[in-house]
């Protein structure tokens, strides 16, 4: 038996350069391997014949081979073919680098072939399939495999290998829910629930393991808003503020006029920081509904009550474009007021001027990313601190930034559109204020939801904008191909999109790349030098560019409403007309109804609740929103009627033992701990 802090090396097969593979993907430890969830699951359907199998989806077929297979080497690299007929059409299989398979397929031998089922040179191909003797893939058949999200170099197969290792191996966790709550909602062991999420013999196993995992991922995380909320609660504040004519003023001299619903938050926003208690709230706003200028005046208030004010971007490029506009509109209106920018790339020197200016009230505003929360920076009556995109942070960074001053007021803003009835159970902690107008100049985005027939169509479009002088986003699901997944990636779609655009500057970027890579890519097509830009969905909390005119989202179908509207929302910024173009790649029944929503509407708090109507309680294959909260599994659309559940028996359980103090509520409070540990961990204090 392993403990399973141990790092990942530690188990058999796993030496230095797969281990580092592994931690690409985030995986340090055995534990971080258990919590590693498949992202999908392939169920071994009946081989059909070639005439059934369709282009770019994952299919079995069965034949007896005509030939042996051939190998040839082609720039240092062994090819190995051979052709599959069965009366109604012809497949070229291909494998690379295995020439041992050779003595595998000998003509005469019947064999079943499972892979992904592309069309090269006009001809339909599987490469790299999966072998099977009849017997062994009837076995197969009656099982259902796990698709985990893979790197270069590290394939489904050696992760579903060590994942099994993992789970042989595992201390057992002890069972912390309480028992008198595991058979109310019929939830899994704990340890059961693991191992099955990884290996379900069926989807009710598999349904079984995932109810209790996202029960306890909705349960720990409201538990943790509630103890923050007991903590809050009722404060006297210390930073008593009078409204400041400058503030005033300077709404007057914007060169546009605040909406009606910014003023309204802007009003609730002054009421919290000049009442006397201690304010916690929430700014849901779509991207583009003017949620940055809000934070500015509130910071401004701050500061003309000579007190300091931090906001904290959730992405360098974003803080250091927060920071310039500040700047900006201070040097514009002649506001004497001094914001100074901390981020993790700037020089050992750059922190120490900057900190320096904070520590001595030189700056009144602080801008920057987690780098606030560091404990170097001391600041100097501490007011006020915003975060940006709340929903990147956890409930760990929440208090911790709450401890930064004596108890500052604290403002979040989010630009997920979540229905106010979740908002209220996920943010228990805070006052919700809601920006539901878009500023009056900003034109709607002209949306279309097309098939794969389209792309061509969609390329020129995108030359004949750049043409213009505007930019191109396109997204992709995927970092890099997958032999499991049927989806575009962000890899191989910058090659294919480089030769249908010769003449146009094209970069890619991804969540793996490192830090001041990413923030280079961004920085340069900000500024213009970059005309496309394909990327994962990194870039949903990404960087303001208003010549980027239009935004192209392959594989739609695999993204949640919401998050498509946050893509969306990355375009339509400046004064041009801007495009949405969905690219629809699967023929899933529903699909189009979803994607027609984006179509007729730009709002994002009908699209978050027409989605929570559309998805079933079975529907967690392929869409998730990404980086809600601190959720593994969990889908707050999905799982919504569970989520509400949860914090039904979370507000019970508190009313009967709020401390947690109970003999059975021991273990539970043991595992709160640990969560609130492990959140503050992200911040690498």
């Amino acid at each position: 038996m392993a403990n399973n802090q141990e790092p990942i090396r530690t188990l058999k097969g796993i030496g230095e350069k797969t281990g580092k593979l592994f931690e690409k993907l985030g995986v340090y430890r055995v534990a971080d391997l258990l919590m590693y969830y498949p992202r999908a699951y392939h169920i071994y359907e009946p081989p059909v014949s070639i005439r059934e199998l369709r282009e770019g989806t994952i299919g079995a077929v069965g034949g007896i081979l005509q030939k042996t297979a051939s190998v040839r080497s082609f720039q240092h690299t062994q090819v190995i073919t051979v052709s599959l007929r069965d009366g109604t059409g012809s497949l070229q299989l291909t494998w690379y680098n295995m020439p041992f398979l050779r003595t595998t397929l000998q003509a005469g031998t019947y064999h079943i072939f499972y892979g992904k089922v592309t069309k090269k040179n006009n001809r339909l191909t599987m490469e790299q399939p999966e072998i099977y003797t009849r017997e062994g893939y009837e076995t197969m058949m009656e099982t259902m495999q796990p698709v985990y999200g893979q790197t270069k170099g590290l394939g489904n197969k050696a992760i579903t290998k060590a994942v099994a290792q993992a789970l042989d191996i595992r201390q057992m966790e002890r069972e912390y829910l309480p028992l008198y709550i595991r058979k109310k909602y019929e939830l899994a062991e704990y340890n059961y629930a693991v191992e099955h999420i990884h290996f379900p013999e069926n989807q009710k196993e598999l349904l079984f393991a995932r109810k209790r995992l996202v029960f306890d991922e909705f349960f720990l995380f409201i538990l943790a808003v509630r103890q923050l909320k007991e903590k809050r609660q009722d404060r006297r504040s210390r930073y008593v503020m009078k409204k400041a004519d400058e503030v005033e003023k300077l709404v007057k001299n914007l060169p546009y006029e605040l909406t009606h619903a910014q003023k309204k938050v802007l009003d609730e926003a002054e009421r919290d920081l000049t009442g006397g208690m201690v304010m916690n709230r929430l700014v849901q706003g779509d991207v583009g509904s003017g949620k940055t200028i809000i934070a500015v005046l509130a910071l401004l208030l701050a500061a003309y009550n000579g007190y300091q004010g931090a906001i904290m971007a959730p992405t360098e490029v974003l803080a250091k474009q927060h920071y310039e506009g500040m700047r900006q509109l201070f040097e514009e209106q002649g506001i004497g007021k001094v914001p100074v920018l901390i981020t993790g790339s700037m020089t050992a020197k750059e922190k120490r001027a900057a900190y320096e200016k904070v520590k001595n009230h030189e700056a009144d505003i602080v801008v920057g990313t987690h780098a606030l929360i560091q404990e170097k920076v001391v600041y100097d009556n501490l007011a006020l601190v915003i975060t940006d995109e709340q929903h990147r942070f956890g409930v760990g960074q929440r208090e911790l930034l709450g401890r930064k001053g004596e108890e500052p007021h604290v403002m979040v803003m989010s630009a997920t559109p979540i229905p106010r009835t979740l908002a209220i159970i996920l943010y228990g902690d805070l006052d919700i204020s809601v920006i539901d107008q878009m500023p009056a100049s900003r034109l709607p985005i002209k949306n279309c939801v097309v098939n794969t027939g389209y792309r061509k169509n969609a390329y020129s479009f995108i030359q004949k904008q750049v043409d213009q002088g505007h930019q191109a986003y396109v997204i992709c699901p995927m970092v890099e191909e997958s032999e499991m997944i049927e989806a575009e990636n962000v890899l191989d779609y910058t090659k294919v999109l480089k030769k249908e655009l010769p003449d146009v500057e094209i970069c890619y970027l991804h969540g793996k790349m490192k830090g001041k890579e990413k923030n280079q890519i961004m920085e340069r097509f900000a500024a213009g030098e970059i005309q496309v830009l394909v990327s994962t969905t990194v870039i949903e909390v990404g960087v303001n560019v208003p010549n980027a005119t239009v935004m192209m989202i392959e594989n739609a179908e695999r993204f949640g409403l919401a998050q498509l509207h946050q893509l969306r929302g990355r375009v339509g910024r400046g004064r041009h007309q801007s495009y949405c173009i969905m690219v629809n790649c699967g023929d899933q029944e529903g699909t189009q109804e979803r994607l027609d929503i984006l179509n007729r509407s730009n709002d994002g708090f009908y699209i978050a609740s027409e989605d929570l109507k559309l998805r079933g309680p079975g529907d967690i294959f392929g869409i998730r929103q990404s980086g809600d909260m601190e959720f593994k599994l969990a889908d707050i659309f999905t799982d919504a009627s569970l989520l509400k559940t949860v914090s039904e028996e979370v507000t019970a359980l508190l009313e009967r033992d709020e401390e947690l103090a109970l003999p059975e509520h021991q273990d539970l409070r043991r595992r709160m701990d640990e969560y609130l540990e492990k959140s503050y961990d992200k911040l690498n204090l």
